[in-house]
């Protein structure tokens, strides 16, 4: 932590906002351990070290700490009619998710000990531009590109909601200024789609037979469904999203088409 708190010397921020994290639910899977050091020790450490340096170094008064977090931590919906809110229980059930909501408990021990200045935000799924490969959507783009399968797990009919990345930095920037400290804010497009309609959707911009999807064995404590009930952050500002889910994925689509010299490895 000496690398951080001279960091922090040199630079005395007013605002931190961590997006550092492992965040691959399969690779969680394989090696645990690497993710309770990112997520849970390396937050702990940003926050014990902020902590020293804004209670006895800083020429700071306002300052804030933005812990980006997930809606995973809330675990899986098992109904199409109810959402998760800001104070549902945190029942996570994968080593990833599980890490994030040890690094949102850390946060809120140090809020509550050291009235440590933290926001929290949980974001459902993420996508667009230069989001790497490992993912989803840019997975079956790339994919659908090369003319290879799409691979599905199980039935295709987990359900997840999706927000462009652009207006999940709007809405992060938001709640920075804006939001209460102590709270959390959930970010949701209200925009949910099975995987398998999302492999179908990339596959007809793409001018793909529908059957190039391959269904594979399901992963180990794979979560149905996610949906956040978002009212609380437009409680304190007038944001919503600008990107509808078809036109996000359509330029999402055209960015992998025109890049592929960023994701193509051979």
């Amino acid at each position: 932590n000496e690398q951080v708190a001279q960091v922090l010397r040199q630079y005395d921020p007013v605002y931190v906002l961590n997006f550092a994290a492992e965040s691959h639910v399969d690779r969680s899977i394989d090696d645990p351990l690497l993710f309770g050091k990112t997520n849970v020790l390396g937050t702990l450490n940003l926050l014990y070290c902020l902590q020293k340096h804004w209670e006895n170094g800083s020429e700071n008064t306002s300052n804030r700490f933005l812990q980006v977090s997930t809606d995973e931590v809330y675990g899986s919906i098992a109904n199409l009619q109810d959402s998760f809110d800001e104070e549902s229980d945190l029942l996570p059930n994968s080593p990833y998710s599980a890490s994030k909501a040890g690094a949102d408990l850390l946060g809120r021990a140090f809020y509550q000990t050291y009235k440590f200045p933290i926001i929290i935000t949980r974001c459902c799924n993420n996508y667009g531009p230069y989001q790497y490969k490992e993912k989803f959507i840019p997975n079956s783009i790339i994919k659908a590109l090369r003319n290879e399968p799409i691979p599905i797990y199980g039935d295709g009919t987990n359900i997840r909601e999706w927000i462009h990345v652009t207006d999940h930095c709007v809405a992060i920037e938001q709640v920075l200024f804006r939001g209460k400290i102590g709270e959390v804010y959930n970010i949701g497009s209200g925009e949910e789609v099975s995987n398998l309609k999302m492999a179908e959707t990339i596959l007809k911009h793409l001018g793909k037979p529908i059957d190039a999807i391959i269904k594979v064995a399901d992963r180990p404590g794979h979560d149905w469904r996610y949906a956040l009930n978002s009212n609380k952050i437009k409680s304190i500002s007038q944001w919503k999203c600008n990107y509808s889910l078809i036109a996000g994925i359509k330029d999402t689509i055209r960015w992998y088409q025109e890049n592929r010299d960023w994701w193509d490895e051979n």
